[in-house]
């Protein structure tokens, strides 16, 4: 090791502002999130359905496990794998690495949520019972769970074999505990499979889609019909995801690819909060039927087009300043320079509040939960009646 590997390392270990609390929140969080999906879950399938009822809802050890759990989240991620490596899309470049290179990444998200698609609708055709994903809620959650400790404690040991310039500059604090929370590579590879990239849009954001219809078929199931509340949700939620996918360049300029280290904060997000606690609403309705006239429906919509709009259009004009600059549609807008020598916009969308993107996303969220509304006075009985089925 020369005098500038060794000062290089010097310099990614101390140069670093820790986190989420430091020791005390790597520490924390990993015991304490992966409680709080399988606590919402239950709250969302339980009669009160109540976050502040007491005692607090938590699964007991036998709702946790069903053998076909890890079957299915095993075959999920096995078929996105190969998905990732589709010979559809384009191949698009990175942002600049500190060595000076950048990495290539293939653009078929969208693809793969097509041909995830066209798998589902086989299945319903074969008449596979995909409404069964709401009892085996718990267990997939479980299972993706014990996935997201086996990967970061992969992703932790195989880092110390990683160059010192592939190493994320918030994690390699020296800290094993901290660490291993926040990711002490940057852009994990086996070959040219980047496990970053694929877990960031693939099978925790398409998983969401696949969770909510099995909810909606659920609905079908014990009702008939999808209620227009569970559609509404599906729709929307639908609408996000294949806007992420149709996007998924952009995601090369995010702070989660081009500066987070791949951890457990990262993995677990990808596989198991995203899916799990993003289709709450759908899980929810399931077992607390609302019933929607026109008009609050008519509302609905329209508050997540206005939200989407907010979303899609500021998220646009951010990824293209951030990888062309002197693009025509960005070059004229006012920015400000960063103590990292960064520029940052403050006008055109990004003028009007201080993260529009995160505005729409706000908006977009209570269109999710409108539908919920106030649960009808049968639901209680009805409700019951779901979770012994």
């Amino acid at each position: 090791m020369g005098p500038n590997s060794k000062a290089l390392k010097q310099k990614l270990s101390q140069d670093t502002e820790r986190e989420f609390g430091g020791t005390l929140g790597a520490v924390c969080i990993p015991f304490f999130l992966p409680l709080t999906v399988l606590f919402l879950i239950c709250v969302s399938r339980s009669p009160e359905a109540s976050v502040l009822q007491w005692p607090p809802q938590l699964p007991s050890t036998d709702q946790l496990w069903d053998p076909l759990a890890p079957v299915i989240l095993l075959g999920w991620i096995g078929l996105h794998t190969l998905l990732y490596f589709m010979p559809f899309g384009k191949v698009s470049e990175g942002l600049t690495l500190r060595d000076g290179t950048r990495l290539q990444y293939p653009i078929n998200g969208f693809h793969s949520l097509c041909a995830s698609s066209v798998l589902l609708v086989l299945l319903l055709g074969l008449g596979v019972p995909i409404g069964y994903l709401f009892e085996l809620l718990l267990p997939l959650a479980a299972s993706a769970i014990a996935a997201s400790f086996l990967l970061s404690i992969y992703l932790y040991v195989r880092s110390f074999w990683a160059p010192y310039h592939a190493l994320a500059l918030g994690g390699n604090t020296g800290n094993p505990l901290y660490d291993f929370f926040i990711g002490r590579e940057l852009n994990p590879r086996i070959g040219n499979f980047d496990l970053k990239y694929m877990c960031e849009l693939r099978p925790g954001l398409i998983g969401w889609v696949v969770i909510n219809l099995g909810m909606l078929m659920k609905e079908v199931e014990l009702r008939g019909s999808p209620s227009l509340a569970m559609i509404l949700v599906n729709s929307f939620q639908l609408l996000y995801v294949a806007d992420a996918l149709w996007n998924e360049e952009a995601v090369l300029s995010t702070m989660d690819i081009v500066h987070d280290g791949f951890g457990f904060m990262l993995v677990f997000g990808d596989l198991a909060w995203v899916p799990f606690t993003y289709s709450l609403q759908a899980a929810f309705l399931v077992g607390h039927p609302q019933a929607l006239t026109l008009l609050k429906a008519a509302a609905i919509v329209a508050l997540n087009g206005i939200g989407y709009y907010i979303f899609r259009k500021s998220n646009s004009q951010k990824n293209q300043f951030r990888r062309d600059p002197t693009h025509p549609s960005v070059a004229g807008l006012e920015t400000i320079a960063t103590a990292m020598g960064k520029r940052l916009l403050v006008s055109g969308w990004w003028g009007f509040v201080r993260h529009p993107n995160y505005l729409g996303d706000l908006l977009m969220a209570l269109a999710w939960s409108l539908p919920c509304g106030k649960m009808l006075p049968s639901s209680f009985a009805k409700s019951k009646k779901c979770y012994h089925l």
